[in-house]
């Protein structure tokens, strides 16, 4: 087995778009694209601010967590863990912040690297990318939502009814 290889006793499969919780931060559920093709998992974030806290570099932003919409608006503040370029599948380079965010799919918490950046125009508010994903996933593309989803109620005001 190479280096590069992972292997864990236990996998949990998850479909190609999943329901994703993030209690760190108030987040009871985002819907999110499994991206394998994505190193990095990415959040929506809007006004996002530098700011310093006890000489420390963090990151205050607001997060929207249902698709076209700005209900349940949830304004959240993190350290910096990093600053990276990241290049978008359309080759657009962009400088983000990367804050180390632990999240909830497929019943699993797991911790993740997440870039945040504007995702308005994207069909989903979250990616996640491989580095979670290698934390004992399989992602089966031909289903969804395998993790589970929130109560019909919350789910209708979601964009697209997931």
């Amino acid at each position: 087995m190479s280096e590069r290889a992972h292997h864990t006793t236990e996998q949990t499969v998850v479909g190609w778009r999943e329901w994703v919780r993030l209690p760190q931060v108030g987040v009871d559920w985002v819907k999110a694209k499994v991206d394998t093709g994505a190193k990095t998992s990415s959040l929506h974030a809007f006004d996002l601010r530098a700011i310093t806290r006890d000489g420390h570099d963090w990151v205050r932003f607001g997060v929207h967590p249902w698709q076209a919409t700005a209900e349940d608006e949830v304004v959240v503040e993190l350290p910096v863990h990093d600053s990276r370029t990241v290049r978008s599948s359309s080759g657009h380079a962009e400088e983000r912040y990367v804050v180390l965010l632990p999240l909830v799919l497929g019943g699993r918490t797991v911790p993740a690297e997440v870039t945040l950046t504007g995702r308005d125009e994207m069909g989903f508010r979250m990616l996640v990318g491989r580095e979670a994903l290698v934390q004992g996933y399989l992602v089966d593309p031909a289903r969804s939502y395998l993790g589970g989803r929130p109560p019909r109620d919350l789910r209708r005001r979601n964009w697209g009814r997931g």
